[in-house]
């Protein structure tokens, strides 16, 4: 095919008056350098982690279609007060899309950029919600033979996250893992991957069903926020697995204070004498999150030995190292359609990715509803 010098692509910008506005551009294509290609975008996820770049504090009740089929656009208002906490993207148009598939489609003169073209890579360079993509040859990874770009367009954010977990488990000296609304599909690889390491886990979701889906892949310690027997049960399950080590994807309320406080039952249990400063058994929540976005409420019944902090997987991925990187890339691949599998309920267009029920829909992270973005389809899609 021609190689192609235009490409229409998902923009999201905040104004200085208080504006969100979103919209779809056709934007140059810059020339490629030599270790440079092109890639047609066939599979982007819309993950939690894009949100913040998408939406950030825009106000979604405020929202309105202001564009037309051909140039789709939405417009939401901003309070004045989360201005300032965006202060350093006021009034510039930004791509978005951590992640994504497709096919190398141009390539520039070097060896390595060559022996890409035609191939099927997945790629993490942002700006991914677009037709095409100019890369580096080092943002690229080649899927392994016969992995479609939907099945490979999530390869990084979840499934390292989850093995990024392990990994941090092991480093910080803990022997199981308790997580928070572990249903979604990264709960689910989280699951499949302590099931294959032999890793006890304790996973707490906040619907009844999702008890049964997680059940029903074989995890064994699955405990529903919302019954009123959870606080007991996550003590029990806490004692079980000799969990000390949480991550947290909802952030906001008292669930990470009610972790916490599980955890300083059961080692003061095991210490059999009383401290008034609690335990000394360390006990730790990592807050990866913010499905809920109210503050962090803490009721000190934890003792003295414990800790809380934000958790991202980039500085993780920077403090291991290259090498770690790649081995943990390599076991994504080896591993994509059966311990890293995503599921998507529903495959977009960039313009549906724009209509304000879809926004609407998306933007609630709920679990069991996954969207992909697939440019290629027309409107309407």
């Amino acid at each position: 095919m021609t190689t192609p010098t235009t490409t229409r692509e998902l923009r999201s910008k905040i104004t200085s008056a208080g504006t969100l506005e979103l919209s779809i551009e056709e934007v140059p294509l810059p020339p490629m350098g030599p270790d440079q290609v092109i890639v047609r975008v066939d599979a982007t996820p819309i993950n939690p982690s894009d949100l913040g770049l998408l939406l950030g504090p825009g106000r979604l009740g405020t929202a309105r279609e202001t564009g037309t089929p051909q140039a789709p656009r939405l417009t939401a208002e901003v309070p004045a007060a989360a201005l300032t906490a965006v202060a350093s993207r006021l009034d510039t148009s930004m791509p978005v899309g951590n992640e994504g598939a497709g096919v190398v489609v141009a390539a520039g003169t070097s060896e390595a950029a060559q022996a890409l073209l035609g191939k099927t890579v997945f790629a993490i360079g942002g700006g991914m919600y677009t037709q095409f993509r100019r890369l580096h040859v080092q943002q690229l990874q080649v899927l392994p033979e016969g992995r479609t770009p939907a099945e490979g367009a999530s390869s990084f954010v979840n499934p390292m996250t989850a093995l990024a977990f392990l990994d941090t488990m092991r480093a910080e000296g803990h022997t199981a893992l308790v997580h928070t609304a572990a249903a979604s599909n990264l709960g689910q690889m989280l699951n499949r991957l302590c099931l294959a390491d032999g890793v006890p886990l304790v996973a707490i979701v906040r619907k009844a069903e999702h008890v049964e889906l997680l059940r029903s892949q074989g995890a064994e310690h699955v405990l529903d926020s919302t019954s009123p027997t959870f606080d007991a049960d996550l003590v029990e399950a806490l004692a079980a697995t000799g969990a000390t080590l949480a991550f947290d994807a909802i952030g906001g309320g008292t669930l990470t204070s009610q972790i916490l406080a599980a955890m300083e039952v059961v080692a003061s249990r095991a210490s059999g004498e009383y401290s008034r400063y609690g335990s000394a058994s360390h006990k730790q929540v990592y807050v990866y999150g913010a499905l809920d976005v109210s503050p962090t409420v803490l009721d000190r019944r934890f003792g003295m030995a414990w800790g809380i902090g934000g958790w991202l997987l980039m500085p993780f991925l920077e403090k291991v190292g290259p090498q770690r990187q790649a081995e943990l890339q390599a076991r994504v691949m080896d591993e994509l359609t059966t311990t890293f599998a995503s599921n998507f309920t529903q495959e977009i267009s960039l313009d549906r990715a724009l209509s304000l029920d879809v926004v609407k829909a998306y933007a609630k992270s709920a679990t069991g509803e996954k969207y992909l973005i697939v440019p290629s389809l027309g409107e309407g899609r």
